[in-house]
């Protein structure tokens, strides 16, 4: 099984806020495994059980047993992930729900099939129902907290009235029971049926936008590059490279230690490369050959530093490997780099 991750921008975004409360950030992000380097990119993936693990440290830290309830209270989601900027610059409260869901999966994928969407809207007598259709949301009681208290809180900067009429849990009633009737200032049932939450359909066409509409289809077309990473990631190969980049430059680019990262055993992923038409030497190859490209394109390296960042202990290793991959030196390719940097 795959193993489903969160948007960086979340983790790093959660210890801020922990941290604001008195938790140190050093002992959060080693609490949950999380190396601090890799938050500096929003975009980059962390794993759902370290995000779990983050949180949960994050509450004992802070003595704040309601800290999902207060994060999501808080912080708005555009202040975390292009999902956020992307629902912000969205023209109806009706288009944001729909961008929500499509590009939900970049700040947090969620167990179950997620080629469905996360948020359904059901109907019954009382009304129309935002519902999360999470499985086994109750292992995680804290995501529903920050997920309704920030859907519920976000919006309130610009609606005229409140849009969230009633709340529905699955999980029991904790001891800070009186923080969900502050935040959501309505009605709440706990062991519901659902995770749902009751909607002012009336205000389904009021305006959002706030950010320029020319925003949204920028950030629209970055964020489906992301979707597309992010889905290419879930086959063995994206996989084994997502796992080879930050460890390249370390010489630990073997595949029993990729196959351990992946929890499997070498067969197994010889197995599955396989069944996706590669061998693991064919996708570090690539890998290397595809970097090795993007940092002498950027000029900003050396032909020695990108050896060593690519994984080649020697540079005449690596100057072979170029020209096998692409007919000239590295020194060749960085010289017109360059040259042609100044013509122009």
């Amino acid at each position: 099984m795959t193993e489903i991750t969160v948007g960086a921008g979340l983790a790093r975004g959660l210890i801020e806020f922990a941290a604001s409360k008195g938790a140190n950030t050093a002992d959060l992000a080693a609490r949950a495994g999380i190396d601090l380097t890799e938050l500096g990119d929003q975009d980059n993936r962390v794993p759902m059980r370290s995000y779990i693990a983050l949180m949960r440290a994050a509450k004992e830290m802070t003595c704040d047993p309601a800290l999902g309830l207060h994060w999501g209270e808080t912080v708005d989601l555009s202040e975390l992930s292009i999902t956020g900027l992307i629902m912000n610059a969205s023209e109806t409260m009706m288009e944001a729900f729909v961008q929500m869901n499509r590009y939900g999966k970049l700040a947090i994928e969620w167990e179950g099939d997620m080629n469905k969407p996360r948020f359904q809207q059901a109907m019954d007598s009382r009304g129309v129902w935002l519902v999360d259709a999470r499985e086994n949301p109750n292992e995680f009681p804290e995501l529903t907290e920050v997920t309704f208290a920030r859907q519920t809180c976000g919006p309130r900067r610009f609606l005229p009235r409140p849009h969230v009429l009633e709340v529905h849990v699955t999980h029991k009633a904790p001891e800070y029971r009186a923080e969900y009737d502050r935040i959501f200032q309505c009605p709440v049932v706990f062991e519901s049926n659902w995770n749902a939450m009751r909607m002012d359909m009336s205000l389904a066409d009021h305006k959002v936008a706030l950010q320029p509409r020319y925003v949204f289809g920028v950030l629209s077309e970055r964020a489906e590059e992301l979707l597309k990473s992010l889905e290419g990631s879930k086959t063995a190969r994206g996989r084994v490279e997502s796992l080879l980049m930050p460890i390249l430059h370390k010489g630990e680019a073997s595949m029993d230690a990729i196959a351990g990262k992946m929890g499997l055993s070498r067969p197994t992923l010889l197995r599955r490369l396989k069944a996706e038409g590669v061998t693991f030497e064919q996708v570090l190859d690539e890998l290397r050959h595809k970097l090795a490209l993007h940092y002498l394109s950027g000029k900003k390296t050396s032909v020695n530093e990108t050896a060593y960042l690519v994984g080649f202990s020697e540079p005449a290793s690596f100057s072979r490997a170029f020209k096998r991959w692409t007919g000239t030196s590295p020194s060749e390719m960085r010289a017109g780099k360059l040259e042609a940097q100044r013509l122009n």
